[in-house]
Parts: C-alpha cells; sequence; structure tokens
C-alpha cells in the first residue's frame, strides 16, 4: 500500500488515530503548504484510509480503519514466519556463544 510509504500520511493516520480532525488541524505539525496537505489527504482518500464529511463550511477528515485490520490480516502470516527465524537466529547465535567444554586451549 504506497499510502503508507509517505512518512507524513503515516503522520496523519496517527493524528487521526486520536479523532477527526478539520484539514488546518492536520497541517499544524507540518512545515508544508496547506495544497500540500490536501493532496496527501487526497492519496489516503483514494486509498481508503480516511474519509472527508461535511459540517457547514469545513470538511472533517476521518480515520477509516477496516482497510488497515486487512492489512494487518495479511502481515499476520508473516509476523509468525520472522517471529519463527528470530527464535531460531537467537538459539544459534546463544549455541556460538557458549564456552567451549574442557577449557580452552593454548
Amino acid at each position: 500500500m504506497s499510502a503508507l510509504a509517505d512518512p507524513t500520511r503515516r503522520a496523519i493516520l496517527a493524528r487521526l488515530s486520536q479523532g477527526a480532525a478539520t484539514v488546518n488541524e492536520l497541517a499544524e505539525p507540518f512545515d508544508i503548504s496547506l495544497p500540500s496537505i490536501s493532496r496527501h489527504l487526497k492519496v489516503l482518500e483514494g486509498a481508503g484510509l480516511i474519509s472527508r464529511g461535511r459540517n457547514a463550511q469545513w470538511r472533517p477528515c476521518k480515520l477509516e480503519t477496516a482497510p488497515l485490520e486487512r492489512v494487518d490480516d495479511w502481515l499476520q502470516a508473516y509476523r509468525k514466519f520472522w517471529t519463527g527465524s528470530f527464535d531460531r537466529m537467537d538459539a544459534y547465535l546463544a549455541e556460538l556463544t557458549k564456552a567451549p567444554e574442557g577449557g580452552s586451549k593454548q
């Protein structure tokens, strides 16, 4: 999911995980223009990660969790693989670092 590749978009999603926000509120912590923030929001909206409502003159953005839940489900198999791989590597490294039996030869 390329929408998650950009750190600014990930930061926007992190902010939206705390609740809905306006474009101005989302732009506040960044040193980029409002049009740039809007482009990031369009990418996130296109990926289905956020939705925009209408409330009088402003359009609050809201995090949509269903796509992220699907990604998490997909990643679960890889988590199991990597956890098993790291466990095997830990065991191998522990074996390598054991002191040789019978003392050392000089």
